[in-house]
């Protein structure tokens, strides 16, 4: 009985983790999953044995699909209505950022920070210090091209 005790605490205690873990990375869709467990783990502490009979699983199931119901619900509801945002180095093209680390115009060692995404970069011609505003003028390979904004 302390063993199936223990497992009931541990099926809730694995389901509020995997919320929490949710709530830390949005878009996981482990708050599902999560309620569920949570439910099941309540209910086998209050006696109700889903597995040894067709009440059980019945109720099981039941309460299972309302939890996830519900939780879909409230994650949408919670979430913000916005299409993902996906970001290339083709999509940077006439974007304007900023260098982190300066770039030159023969090597890719600079980096700049665009859209907040770090890239490899190049510039057009001279040498950008830290904090230069630049705007992306092409891409090659795995690294982008920026020029200098003049403010």
């Amino acid at each position: 009985m302390v063993l199936e005790t223990n497992l009931y605490f541990a099926l809730i205690i694995i389901g509020a983790l995997l919320i929490l873990y949710e709530a830390i990375n949005p878009g996981f869709f482990a708050a599902v999953p999560g309620t569920t467990m949570i439910v099941l783990g309540i209910m086998f502490l209050m006696g109700i044995d889903v597995f040894n009979t067709v009440w059980g699983v019945i109720l099981g199931v039941a309460s299972a699909l309302i939890a996830a119901s519900l939780s879909v619900l409230l994650y949408r509801r919670l979430s913000p209505e916005q299409l993902p945002t996906t970001l290339s180095r083709d999509s940077l093209i006439g974007r304007e950022g900023k260098v982190i680390r300066e770039v030159g115009g023969e090597e890719v060692f600079g980096k700049v920070l665009i859209a907040g995404v770090e890239w490899s970069a190049r510039s057009t011609g001279r040498v950008l210090s830290p904090g230069t505003p630049v705007r992306v003028v092409s891409s090659e390979g795995v690294h982008v091209i920026v020029e200098e904004v003049q403010l």
